[in-house]
């Protein structure tokens, strides 16, 4: 019994041990946000100018707001064509879908700085002037490899006698589709969704490569930042960027709940 213990409470000091090693950091940023100094190693007091001042850094807000436009464009087309690719993978058999298939799940194994190089060769081969329409074609391409694992692991636990029985009462292929696949993979397809655009929010490296003028994303913005030193500034841009993250994950685990709701009351 005490071994045991003694074995339980080790499990535990090593669990809040990891937690610390990982969240501590976060934990520091967060405060030093509202610190008063300038520098970080020093606490004088409390104060929200740093949080005021991000509004006025006209260059910031334009990356900000560049990041918005790229993180929804590329998160919703992302998502229909990797949902098209699952139903496709899921549905049918045909010659190559096993190469195909590959090929889908290359951009999570490849390295980044290989698809950033790769991605920008190929825009200088066909011409295309680098900008938010090059960033937003470059996470495209990534972000459909995310939708598409997340939506077809969720397609691989449906019972596919659900849609041959609402086809045998008489539904359309749309009906089919509308009233029994999708609700059945939408929190995949959410799930996938809010994955892609968390990605396309925190790239730095494939933006980096892919954009022009105008194109600077918000990781690009603090790493132009932060060749000056840690700022609170950044400390503070850092903490609107992990709580606005938090509120993706909350909203994930809500919407999620009221489909498995909905989906109780149907059945």
């Amino acid at each position: 019994m005490k071994r045991y213990n003694a074995a339980g409470i080790l499990q535990t000091l090593h669990a809040w041990g990891v937690y610390a090693f990982i969240y501590a950091p976060i934990l520091v940023l967060i405060v030093f946000s509202f610190n008063q100094e300038r520098i970080n190693a020093v606490w004088s007091g409390f104060t929200l100018d740093w949080y005021l001042k991000l509004v006025s850094d006209t260059d910031l807000m334009d990356s900000v707001l560049n990041s918005v436009i790229v993180g929804l464009s590329s998160t919703a087309i992302a998502t229909i064509l990797g949902t098209m690719a699952a139903l496709a993978m899921h549905r049918y058999y045909f010659w190559g879908k096993k190469i195909m298939d590959a090929v889908l799940y290359l951009p999570i194994v490849i390295p980044e700085i290989v698809m950033a190089v790769s991605l920008l060769t190929f825009y200088v081969f066909i011409q295309l002037t680098l900008g938010l329409v090059s960033v937003i074609i470059a996470h495209v391409t990534f972000n459909i490899a995310f939708v598409f694992v997340i939506v077809q692991a969720r397609l691989a636990g449906m019972d596919a006698h659900l849609e041959h029985a609402a086809a045998d009462l008489g539904a359309t292929p749309w009906q089919v589709f509308r009233h029994v696949t999708l609700p059945y993979i939408a929190p995949g397809v959410l799930s996938g969704a809010l994955l892609a655009f968390t990605i396309s929010w925190d790239d730095f490296m494939i933006a980096f490569f892919t954009a022009g003028v105008g194109g600077t994303t918000l990781p690009m913005q603090v790493y132009s930042m932060i060749k000056f030193g840690v700022s609170p500034e950044i400390n503070a841009i850092s903490t609107i960027t992990i709580l606005f993250t938090m509120l993706l994950i909350l909203l994930a685990v809500r919407l999620e709940g009221i489909f498995k709701t909905v989906k109780t009351i149907g059945t």
